[in-house]
């Protein structure tokens, strides 16, 4: 089969990642190739990709967009040891770097939610709908959507004169996070479908909001129109056919759980785990002081990128100081945690409980002076607060306000129990590279962190009811693992140990995308 993979992410190309959708689509296709597929992967320049040294200019398409004629390039990019069978394309338009050069995502008011980024990916969809037309690509036999910025292909593919063609390409769609859908008016702005597209006659109850009748929602329409729909996860897949109710604690279908149910009666839904990357060799082993002066060095980095000194990047470096000039004569638990930060991954640490703490001041308390909690992450402002609030308070809590791939490596190796409290969790891969580092995690008991952690076998899970009832369980969870920890530090031993055999190859997910999402 030749296949093309659209996504807005890629981490095959550097500065294409930004969340978990870029590993998926940098791993994804390689262990395809080695199931004898042939995979194109396509996404947008940035402004920057296609100026990398092994970029090569292959085509120029055109296109109608918005009214108006449009020339995008497509560009060949080698990667250095990639499989044959894999080809990188990079689309180049300068609409693609709106928001600065690099910028995967712009951040637009709320008043006009995914504005800037609808009319981006809506350009670059109706690029790589031209491309496939024009063979930039070859004769495609499938077409794999990523998420809703791939969306509009699919409206192009069902309703468009133009784009009829594609309908003989089977086409699969793959939901990495249902709680963004790029929502977007009809019609009556610059970013809405008829100003796009405004000869298109399409259904709207196939691709409008279920909530508001007069926006267009990308998710949706990927969901009903194409051929086959994958989730991340089975135990997700099972999560998203009933309603949210955030009020419970629980995420859900998002406002989708209809056309998902309708997609599932329809046989078209399927629960794939994505994997994760396994090596033979072992990861190269820091001494606590190193540790620590590489987390201290990274801090002092993000310092001085910026004009003013943030609190986060303040404290942090004290504390970091503090463990850096001192003699450890013995070595500390530490618990670590990675991610956006986002309500998805913060909002049960930022639970109040009965005595009006945070959940996270809680944990920090059962802590105590015995150990030290690391967490990397980045992302919403109110949350990064609440973060650094609460390291200012706590000298055993250190909020490393920012990303760094060597320091993400490192607190997965170091650490001794990962916190993943997240409240949703369509896969997840922090805890599959925790686990491989023989880190076990305490996590939530919901979608892929279901599907990958066994409690108390090579992990630790928590339940509950509602938000307030799942917090009190995370505390009590910890509280319990820590016990273990120092109690019976064999048996903590062995739960890491199954932590570090447990394997999720992406062969096996290779070999279900090509029997379920691919026929």
């Amino acid at each position: 089969m030749n296949i093309l993979m659209v996504s807005a992410e890629n981490d095959a190309l550097p500065g294409g990642k930004v969340g978990g959708i870029g590993d998926v689509v940098r791993d994804m296709p390689k262990a395809l190739a080695e199931q004898g597929e042939h995979v194109n992967v396509v996404m947008p320049n940035y402004g920057l990709l296609h100026e990398l040294e092994n970029a090569e200019f292959e085509k120029n398409v055109t296109i109608t967009f918005a009214g108006r004629e449009e020339e995008v390039g497509f560009y060949r990019f080698t990667v250095k040891n990639s499989h044959s069978h894999v080809t990188q394309w990079i689309a180049h338009h300068a609409i693609f770097s709106s928001c600065g050069v690099g910028s995967v995502y712009c951040d637009d008011p709320n008043n006009r939610p995914f504005a800037t980024d609808a009319t981006k990916f809506a350009l670059f969809n109706t690029a790589v709908a031209k491309g496939i037309l024009d063979k930039v690509f070859g004769d495609l036999d499938v077409l794999h959507l990523h998420d809703w910025h791939t969306a509009v292909l699919s409206v192009l593919r069902a309703f468009s004169p133009e784009y009829q063609a594609l309908k003989n390409i089977k086409t699969a769609y793959t939901i990495h996070n249902l709680a963004l859908q790029g929502i977007r008016p009809l019609s009556g702005d610059d970013s809405s479908l008829n100003s796009w597209f405004p000869e298109l006659t399409f259904d709207a109850s196939a691709i409008n909001d279920p909530t508001y009748s007069h926006c267009f929602n990308p998710m949706r329409a990927a969901i009903n129109l194409c051929d086959k729909v994958h989730a991340v996860s089975p135990n997700y897949t099972q999560e998203i056919l009933k309603p949210s109710n955030t009020e419970q604690g629980y995420f859900g279908g998002e406002g989708l759980e209809k056309d998902l149910q309708n997609a599932a009666n329809e046989n078209r839904l399927f629960g794939i785990l994505n994997g994760c990357e396994y090596s033979n060799s072992k990861p190269k082993s820091l001494t606590l002081n190193n540790f620590f002066s590489l987390c201290e060095t990274e801090v002092l980095k993000w310092a001085g990128n910026q004009p003013t000194l943030a609190s986060a990047h303040h404290i942090a470096g004290a504390r970091l100081g503090k463990l850096t000039a001192k003699k450890i004569v013995k070595r500390p638990f530490i618990m670590t945690s990675v991610g956006r930060i986002t309500n998805q991954k913060v909002l049960l640490l930022q639970q109040k409980m009965s005595d009006g703490q945070s959940a996270l001041q809680h944990i920090l308390n059962e802590l105590g002076d015995s150990g030290i909690f690391l967490l990397l992450g980045s992302g919403d402002p109110a949350f990064e607060q609440f973060l650094t609030q609460t390291s200012g308070k706590n000298s055993n809590f250190i909020f490393l306000k920012g990303y760094s791939e060597a320091l993400s490596e490192a607190i997965y190796s170091m650490g001794d129990l990962f916190m993943m409290p997240s409240s949703f969790e369509p896969c997840g891969i922090s805890q599959m590279l925790s686990m491989r580092a023989g880190q076990p995690c305490i996590a939530h008991s919901v979608g892929g962190l279901t599907d990958t952690i066994e409690d108390k076998s090579n992990g630790f899970l928590f339940t509950g009811d509602t938000q307030l009832n799942q917090a009190t369980n995370m505390i009590k969870c910890f509280k319990d693992t820590l016990s273990l920890y120092k109690n019976e530090p064999n048996q903590f031993k062995d739960i890491a140990t199954n932590a570090s055999k447990a394997r999720f190859l992406w062969s096996d997910s290779a070999a279900r995308y090509i029997a379920d999402l691919y026929k």
